[in-house]
């Protein structure tokens, strides 16, 4: 917990304030703070987060040309489709479960390495996994990068205000920050390279990795359907990347306790299943907040879970070696009637009829 508390740079605002409550800055010092952040002319530490939001920006054309010269209902119907469903499952299937969570493995290389590159690269798996550990670790609680009680903007802007690592580690704790991204596949910096970036990741390989992953879809989706297509699709991926940024507000009550007695059984944060996110992306957020290292999170029969399905498939062609599934321990912690203490006869009927039932 020492560890994770000083594991990511915190904002020239602070996470408390004199109190030792949450710091909560004004709009305005949150806008201020992320333009210093994205200034790589400044300090070129900042280039990850600077690159998060240049790709979100070089997207804009593509989303301008499908609205004004390529629409049409079945380019929306895609995009819809690939910015909703495609990209948000990836995102929790690679991002959150795997790249975090670690909740599954790969039978190899390619496997992970297929994974990684379903969808457009544009979130930075260091910018995002380092961060949710330290989110999981300090839920609604000062030093959480997303704190929904700081505000929308707190939450939005986080990713470049909150979630870089710090970039003042020592040795040692630097290589526990890389030991949580050893799994990813992403060649870390060496210490003096690190020192140099302010990074995991070296700026050299990522954008080349990006450059060729925008490349291969390009000319994928440009060869399935020419310019329509592929406007539609690099359009789309550019409002899931924004939208994206607004989901832990969402996700988190808006600041607010919204957990409802029977749905949102974990009680020790402010997380809440929602059935969107949890529709188009397997994302049934306070289940997942109970068991996070779980690969599934839709555990009861309405909650469907497309990022376990995709799990699930890989592990059934042999290129997922391994999961954890926590369904069976959520029912039984929460959806098993109690026995009752005390003679049956006490009770009513009625009582007595639902005291056989053993899962809701």
């Amino acid at each position: 917990m020492a560890f994770l508390n000083t594991v990511l740079e915190p904002p020239s605002y602070g996470w408390t304030d004199e109190n030792g409550d949450l710091s909560k800055p004004s709009n305005g010092k949150i806008v201020k703070e992320f333009f210093l952040r994205l200034n790589v002319f400044k300090d070129k530490k900042n280039w990850l987060s600077f690159l998060s939001w240049f790709l979100v920006l070089a997207l804009v054309p593509f989303l301008a040309l499908f609205i004004f010269k390529y629409f049409s209902i079945t380019g929306l119907i895609v995009a819809f489709v690939y910015s909703m469903i495609i990209m948000g499952t990836h995102g929790t299937i690679w991002h959150h479960r795997y790249c975090t969570h670690g909740a599954y493995t790969f039978s190899n290389k390619f496997w992970r390495f297929f994974t990684q590159n379903l969808t457009l690269k544009i979130i930075p798996e260091e910018i995002y996994a380092v961060s949710h550990h330290v989110h999981h670790a300090l839920s609604d609680q000062p030093g959480d990068p997303y704190n929904a009680q700081g505000g929308f903007m707190y939450c939005f802007l986080a990713d470049v205000n909150h979630q870089p690592i710090a970039r003042n580690m020592g040795e040692a704790c630097y290589k526990k920050c890389v030991n949580l991204m050893k799994h990813v596949g992403v060649t870390p910096n060496t210490y003096k390279q690190y020192q140099k970036w302010g990074t995991i990741a070296n700026p050299y390989r990522t954008v080349v990795g990006i450059i060729l992953n925008w490349g291969f879809w390009f000319a994928a989706f440009y060869l399935m359907g020419g310019m329509p297509l592929a406007c539609a699709v690099f359009g789309s991926a550019g409002i899931w990347a924004v939208g994206v940024r607004t989901f832990n507000y969402e996700g988190h009550g808006k600041g607010e306790d919204k957990r409802r007695e029977g749905i949102d059984h974990n009680r020790e944060d402010m997380s809440i299943n929602q059935l969107w996110p949890g529709y188009v992306a397997g994302e049934w957020h306070n289940n997942h907040h109970l068991f996070p290292k779980s690969a599934r999170s839709g555990f009861k029969p309405h909650q469907l879970d497309l990022a376990w399905c995709y799990i699930k498939l890989l592990s059934m062609i042999g290129a997922v070696s391994s999961y954890r599934d926590s369904k069976k321990q959520f029912l039984l912690e929460y959806c098993t009637v109690k026995p009752v203490v005390g003679p049956i006869a006490e009770y009513p009927q009625t009582a007595k009829a639902a005291l056989l039932v053993t899962e809701s």
